[in-house]
């Protein structure tokens, strides 16, 4: 008796045992394909929105920056505005300071950074990007009366300026013998500090440079050496591959239709598309 009772409770709990593998394996296989169903898709998720966020550095003229009547204009502002009516969303920009503006992408302020981003090994790393829209790089400026200041080999024991978290600062940290690296929120300081003579040089993108150039005649100029030559694309996270596809879908229709070449015209003075080609 106590064996066939033995054997009852054997096979009641090896029931039980199989009934509770089957149900963990179900739930297994509905949480796993509750997963993938729940990933979304970023172009999507912009679109049911009716809205893209953009981070951008307001400070960065002509790629973005505010006018005479705090507006948002620029080179980078006029494309991201037609890649809007592209996606068929509007289009929301939130100024945010560079230093932070990667992590703020990460934390999800915005969807996106079309802020003239240049595209390093290091932020492939936690980012990916359009292919270049513009090359940019790092050149140097000076007061247009310099004449110490020729090349990098003349920053021994001088004072030269960048923007903080840029490429530029990064490459000056490869230059010793300089007395001091200032490194400035916005380049409008920076060059106000040239042209005030408190700097000897500034390290900038040529086109934001020229910009102060051409709209402050005879206070600066550019050296012809280039500290580097880098690509410049839009900025997305990891995991937001639908909404980089098709951004750079609108991006490339806007080059084949000929609308980056006459926002070229507009902001720099010339065809930068038709230089490249």
């Amino acid at each position: 008796m106590k064996k066939i009772f033995s054997m009852f409770i054997i096979l009641v709990l090896s029931i039980s045992v199989l009934a509770g593998c089957g149900q963990g394996t179900s739930e297994s296989k509905l949480t796993s394909s509750s997963n993938n169903s729940s990933k979304e898709n970023s172009l999507d998720r912009v679109k049911k929105a009716g809205k893209i966020i953009i981070g951008i550095d307001d400070t960065y003229p002509p790629m973005e920056f505010k006018d005479k009547d705090n507006k948002l204009v620029g080179y980078d502002i006029d494309i991201a505005n037609e890649i809007g009516k592209k996606l068929g969303t509007k289009v929301e920009f939130v100024p945010t300071a560079w230093d932070g503006i990667f992590m703020a992408l990460q934390s999800k302020k915005f969807d996106v950074i079309h802020s003239s981003v240049s595209i390093t090994d290091e932020r492939k790393k936690t980012m990916i990007f359009t292919e270049p829209y513009i090359y940019g790089g790092n050149a140097i400026f000076v007061k247009a009366d310099n004449t110490t200041v020729n090349s990098q080999d003349d920053f021994k024991g001088k004072i030269i300026g960048c923007q903080v978290g840029t490429t530029a600062q990064d490459a000056l940290s490869k230059i010793s013998g300089m007395k001091e690296v200032k490194k400035y929120n916005g380049m409008t300081e920076a060059f106000l500090d040239l042209k005030n003579g408190r700097i000897d040089a500034v390290v900038s993108d040529p086109q934001v440079g020229d910009y102060y150039i051409a709209s402050q005649k005879d206070k600066f100029k550019k050296i012809k050496s280039l500290l580097s030559q880098e690509p410049i694309g839009v900025a997305f996270r990891k995991d937001d591959t639908d909404l980089r596809d098709g951004y750079q879908k609108a991006m490339d229709e806007l080059k084949k239709d000929g609308t980056l070449s006459k926002l070229s015209e507009k902001w720099f003075g010339y065809d930068i598309y038709k230089e490249n080609q």
